[in-house]
């Protein structure tokens, strides 16, 4: 028993061992971008924005492309689950093909009948 609860209790310090390390690592990246950012000037800064804002719209646009063309796939395709549905419409359900109550009887909403709905 005692085995089986080291290994389990090795395999969390681990976990929180690389945790600990992936946080550092981070925060190594954000410092040296942060000095990075204070030797460019305020344009090369904004340069470097907008480029940043143009790669990820193209990319936007790219994915955009693909998620529809998917799409499409999924519509066109034989196996899809949309073809192989029945029209709701031409189904031999019998709640279909009753009659509407309600259609012509204008007598169910009535003074008398009002003071029920209340």
């Amino acid at each position: 028993m005692g085995l089986l609860k080291n290994m389990i209790q090795g395999m969390g310090e681990d976990k929180k061992v690389l945790k600990a390390k992936l946080k550092d690592a981070e925060q190594d990246m954000r410092i040296k971008k942060i000095l990075q950012d204070r030797q460019k000037s305020s344009n090369e800064r904004d340069l470097e924005n907008r480029l940043e804002k143009k790669r990820q719209e193209r990319i936007k646009f790219e994915l955009d492309k693909l998620r529809q063309e998917d799409t499409n796939e999924l519509w066109k395709s034989s196996q899809s689950v949309l073809k192989s549905q029945k029209n709701i419409l031409k189904n031999d359900r019998p709640i279909l093909k009753e009659r509407n109550i309600f259609k012509d009887n204008k007598r169910i909403f009535t003074n008398k009948n009002r003071m029920f709905m209340k």
